[in-house]
């Protein structure tokens, strides 16, 4: 039985992604980026509690340490459902088409599997979003030592949401038609990317201006 992506050591998940198999892809990896995120918001709340730095922001580090570990948790969940979706789209691909049956069998699986693979990256937009949020707070009252660790865990969260973005995009025209997923998607990640950029910027700003 094959290894599960999450298992693997990072030099084996790297090479699997520069191969020819498109199995894991750009969903999987965002997803991942997203885990990163996460965990490096949970590093610094864990290097700033109990310190002098986190004295007055016992409960809101409580917090946001408590939301991370659980965006991890989903995150490396989201990475290995990423690949078990796109596994079924090309196995739904490769299914029969000689008779009408085996068409409209085809067509069935096909619509089934493109929704799950458009589903699965929409939550990682949102997962990391969520991550994205935990590190804007935590920029200003993080360990100062380790400010940097919350800038790159912003700027994972924010890669994950972009590539995440561009797995749910690709997929929406492949949807059944009246499929109200085609518009719910869209019209969500619409409001999860809104405002983006600035908040990117935000971000990096609030984090540089605690360098030393």
């Amino acid at each position: 039985m094959e290894a599960r992506l999450t298992n693997l050591p990072a030099r084996e998940l790297i090479e699997r992604l520069a191969t020819s198999d498109p199995i894991p892809g750009g969903g999987s990896a965002s997803a991942l980026a997203g885990a990163m995120a996460a965990a490096l918001v949970h590093m610094v709340v864990a290097l700033t509690i109990g310190r002098p730095a986190g004295a007055g922001h016992e409960d809101a580090l409580d917090e946001i340490g408590t939301e991370a570990v659980a965006a991890q948790s989903d995150l490396l969940r989201l990475a290995e459902l990423d690949a078990v979706a796109y596994d079924a789209v090309i196995r739904a691909r490769r299914l029969p088409k000689g008779t009408d049956l085996e068409r409209q069998s085809r067509e069935t699986q096909m619509h089934q599997t493109t929704r799950e693979a458009t589903i699965v990256p929409l939550e990682t937009v949102r997962r990391a979003a969520d991550v994205l949020a935990l590190a804007e707070r935590l920029a200003p009252i993080g360990n100062r030592n380790a400010v940097s660790d919350v800038g790159v865990g912003a700027l994972l969260a924010v890669t994950a949401m972009r590539g995440a973005s561009l797995n749910v995009r690709i997929n929406l025209p492949y949807l059944a038609e009246g499929d109200p997923l085609r518009d719910d998607a869209d019209a969500q990640l619409h409001s999860l990317l809104d405002q983006l950029d600035q908040r990117e910027r935000d971000v990096r700003a609030a984090v540089e201006g605690r360098l030393g």
